[in-house]
């Protein structure tokens, strides 16, 4: 094998994105911290808007450098003309989605909300959301959906994809196996057939930045086991099966059946506009 077929080898390029968007994250963070801007790395509760700031352009710009080096294209998925529109419309499918799914919650008894912090407690969290939405969507739809998919087709990619999202919440404060098991048939399915729709990433980033952002800056609820506080002072108690637990909203079954939902319709929207790829062995 020679070395421009091992380098185009789908697992080789995973591995050479990961190493690039971990080493520009870490570089980045480690620069800071050197120059005195934060006191710790990755210091996202003491520093949210420089976090979010230089996490944001570190995933972007060396997932463009990835592309453009490495794959020799132009980056599609990640084209500012239809950016604008899928971001907000993904933003606003996540805050719905939230919303219904804590309305659910309060109506079965498992939420309430004990105070009130005011509006301004929102604006960390609007910057931290969507650096995690860019973080996250470019590393596990941008390249490890992306990339399986070109050889193991939709379902298969999805499947992966999907699992591996779920086991990286595993160590999150307040997560158990089923918390993992809720994040991976949620947001795993949900955000990854966003993908598949639109075969950019502008849709899934703001549905995971829109859902970020309303469960923890209004609602007060913990993201994935992660409380920073909110506009709402607030507390899930009651079944974990109901409320989510101490990892949050996202454990909750009512979290599983509305993303759920809404992933599969999204899905059937990509498979009647042709948007799904067959595994290699099953290609003319």
């Amino acid at each position: 094998m020679t070395l421009s077929r091992f380098v185009r080898f789908p697992l080789t390029r995973i591995v050479i994105a990961c190493c690039a968007l971990g080493g520009a994250s870490f570089g980045t963070q480690v620069t800071l911290l050197r120059m005195g801007l934060v006191r710790a790395l990755y210091d996202a509760a003491a520093s949210p808007y420089l976090y979010s700031v230089s996490t944001l352009l570190a995933f972007v710009a060396s997932y463009v450098v990835y592309v453009r080096v490495v794959e020799r294209r132009s980056v599609g998925e990640l084209a500012p003309a239809k950016g604008p529109v899928d971001l907000g419309a993904g933003f606003l499918l996540g805050t719905g989605l939230f919303t219904i799914t804590i309305g659910s919650i309060w109506l079965a008894g498992c939420y309430e909300v004990t105070g009130f912090v005011g509006i301004r407690a929102a604006a960390p969290w609007l910057v931290l959301s969507l650096a995690s939405g860019f973080a996250e969507e470019i590393l596990v739809r941008g390249v490890i959906f992306r990339i399986t998919e070109e050889g193991l087709g939709t379902w298969i990619a999805l499947a992966i994809s999907s699992l591996l999202f779920g086991m990286a919440h595993i160590h999150n404060p307040g997560a158990t196996v089923l918390s993992g098991l809720a994040v991976a048939l949620e947001a795993g399915v949900l955000l990854a057939a966003g993908f598949v729709l639109t075969r950019r990433l502008w849709l899934p980033i703001g549905l995971h930045a829109g859902w970020n952002f309303v469960q923890g800056g209004v609602f007060g609820v913990a993201v994935s086991g992660f409380q920073f506080g909110g506009i709402l002072k607030s507390g899930l108690h009651g079944p974990e099966i109901l409320s989510g637990g101490a990892f949050g909203a996202e454990a909750s079954i009512f979290a599983v059946v509305y993303c759920l939902v809404a992933g599969v319709c999204l899905l059937v929207a990509a498979r009647r506009a042709g948007r799904f790829v067959p595994p290699l062995w099953a290609r003319p």
